[in-house]
């Protein structure tokens, strides 16, 4: 059986945001509504070195999407100028269970987050929202952007990094790319005082969204920290907030900026709502246009696989891709 391999640079050309997102919101409506099989996320740590692979497989859709994101963490890579995270998403056919597909996760994982947070961000902010606040400028910087774009008419770009040098190369690309208005803060409240939607994009380990200053009326997406020990949000802006997440089981286990305002008693279990629910009418959304709206998402296996197919099915559409034969003649013993 013939299987597609797609690199980086095909992964990137096919997923456009416009086709993405709303594939991501009927992803995250089969989850709250009980359609999908999503099991813990499983780690390797690598006994020599500083690294770790981790595997998540997912099954949906019916049993349509059936398959396993499989990627190695190796932090220290960053010095040496590659990427900490690299891998594969695999799809396998469910009904014979051969492979189908093998995608380049960098480029997939980078497009369905921001695809989700775009989802998001359609359904809650307020649909005049024209500023928006970056607070981070690496690679989901680089991927929000376009996707905000996509579903809000923004006039003006801020960005803040701890690095100023990076939001400033940031905001040079990124300036000549979409046009507009876009400017670097001196700090993360110059950054968020005033803007409209607010998305933070960084590996802080320490929030990085200053208390008290977002807007009345905002929509905050926090994105970045998507494990235990890292966080950008404080528990205090996240009890001020209407909250809604991807997954409430994934959130209430891995995610920081929900667990820590929990334990805190800042934040009620019952007032963490799934946007997929949301979507599906089963939860309110925005209830009002003074209210801050908060997204935590964590990241899941499935938007992995629901990218990837429609990654796939494109790719068969324009012909892009290098086809493989991986399975050989039956087993006879």
């Amino acid at each position: 059986m013939r299987t597609l391999v797609l690199g980086y640079a095909e992964v990137q050309r096919l997923l456009d945001f416009h086709g993405l997102v709303p594939v991501m919101r009927a992803t995250l409506e089969d989850l709250s509504a009980g359609r999908t099989l999503l099991p813990p996320r499983q780690v390797l740590e690598h006994p020599s070195h500083p690294g770790l692979i981790a595997w998540m497989p997912a099954l949906a859709a019916g049993g349509k999407l059936f398959g396993s994101k499989v990627v190695s963490v190796y932090p220290e890579n960053r010095r040496q100028g590659m990427n900490s995270h690299q891998g594969v998403v695999v799809l396998f056919s469910p009904s014979d269970g051969h492979v189908e597909a093998i995608l380049d996760a960098d480029a997939v994982t980078a497009a369905r987050t921001a695809a989700v947070t775009a989802a998001a961000t359609d359904f809650l902010a307020r649909p005049d929202a024209q500023v928006l606040a970056l607070l981070g400028s690496g690679g989901l910087a680089e991927a929000h952007l376009p996707a905000m774009l996509a579903v809000r008419p923004i006039r003006e770009v801020r960005v803040w990094s701890a690095t100023a040098g990076h939001a400033e190369d940031f905001a040079r690309r990124a300036g000549a790319r979409y046009g507009g208005v876009l400017r670097v803060a001196a700090d993360a409240r110059e950054a968020v005082e005033g803007a409209d939607i607010v998305c933070t994009l960084t590996s802080a380990r320490e929030p990085v969204l200053p208390d008290g200053c977002v807007a009345a009326g905002a929509h905050v997406n926090a994105v970045g920290a998507a494990a235990p020990g890292y966080g950008e949000i404080e528990p205090e802006t996240m009890g001020r907030s209407r909250v809604f997440v991807d997954s409430r089981e994934h959130c209430l286990r891995e995610a920081d900026d929900v667990r820590l305002p929990l334990a805190a008693g800042q934040l009620a279990e019952e007032d963490v709502t799934e946007v997929g629910d949301a979507f599906a009418g089963r939860r309110e959304g925005r209830t009002s246009d003074a209210e801050v709206t908060l997204f935590k998402s964590v990241g899941l296996a499935i938007e992995d696989l629901a990218a990837a197919n429609y990654c796939l099915l494109r790719a068969e559409e324009v012909g892009i891709g290098h086809w493989v034969e991986f399975s050989g003649q039956p087993f006879a013993g």
